[in-house]
Order: C-alpha cells, then sequence, then structure tokens
C-alpha cells in the first residue's frame, strides 16, 4: 500500500549578519516549516509557516533550494506518511522579535552560525543537515 504523502514548506531564514534560524522541538534543532493549505501555494506555504512557528513579521523569500523526503508516524492520521518538504532561501531583515510557536512544541528559537551550527546540527534530523549542507551557508 502507497504510503499518504504530505507537502510541507518551510525556509533557511538568514539574518542581516548570515546567522541562520533554527528552531528547538521534542528534543532536535530543526527548521521552520509546515503543512501545504489548501489552496495555498507552496511558497506562500513556507513563508507562512515561518512567520507562524517563529514570531518574524517580515520575511523575504528566494530561490527554492531544494526538497527532502523522509517518514514518520503521523498521529492524526494515525498512518506513516511520507512528507515532501519544500525548503526556500530567505531573509530577516533587522531586529525582530522571536516567539516560538508553542502550541506546535517548539520551545526555543536562536540565530546559529559557525560553531553554535555545528553543535545544533549534531542533534539534529538528517533530511534538516542535508539541506542545510545544500545550501551552502
Amino acid at each position: 500500500m502507497e504510503k499518504t504523502k504530505i507537502i510541507a514548506g518551510g525556509g533557511l531564514v538568514l539574518n542581516d549578519a548570515g546567522a541562520l534560524l533554527m528552531i528547538f522541538r521534542r528534543g532536535k534543532w530543526d527548521l521552520p516549516k509546515g503543512k501545504l493549505d489548501a489552496g495555498e501555494t507552496i511558497l506562500a506555504c513556507a513563508v507562512r509557516e515561518v512567520k507562524e512557528e517563529t514570531g518574524l513579521k517580515d520575511v523575504e523569500h528566494g530561490e527554492l533550494i531544494g526538497i527532502t523526503y523522509h517518514e514518520y508516524f503521523d498521529p492524526y492520521l494515525k498512518e506513516e506518511v511520507i512528507k515532501e518538504s519544500h525548503w526556500y532561501a530567505m531573509r530577516a531583515r533587522g531586529e525582530q522579535q522571536l516567539l516560538p510557536q508553542t502550541e506546535e512544541d517548539i520551545t526555543e528559537i536562536k540565530w546559529v552560525s559557525g560553531e553554535e551550527l555545528e553543535a545544533c546540527l549534531e542533534n539534529s534530523y538528517p533530511n534538516v543537515v542535508e539541506i542545510i549542507k545544500k545550501a551552502d551557508l
């Protein structure tokens, strides 16, 4: 039987200093992303999800960086699914307040670069590490 495919959009958001925005959810460092709503473009989804999960108000989007796939058990559908995540380059200009979307189990958000980024990637998901390395930040 074919697994249900869930389409999601997310962003690799950089600030003016070139640091990457990462979120901490369910014990792992992750990137903001979420499910595509009916009638929504994948780019609009990616920007909306970044804003909802991080509290950023002003986000500029760039090019599609790539698409990743991973399988997991969806507690709402009660089945194994495949998530297809479309990742876009994004920029957040100026000083903006970060506000973790706690109802999505996000407990921390921070801008990381260099050694701190490497440390976060040691406690992240393989597809997140893959897309960050592909983006060559």
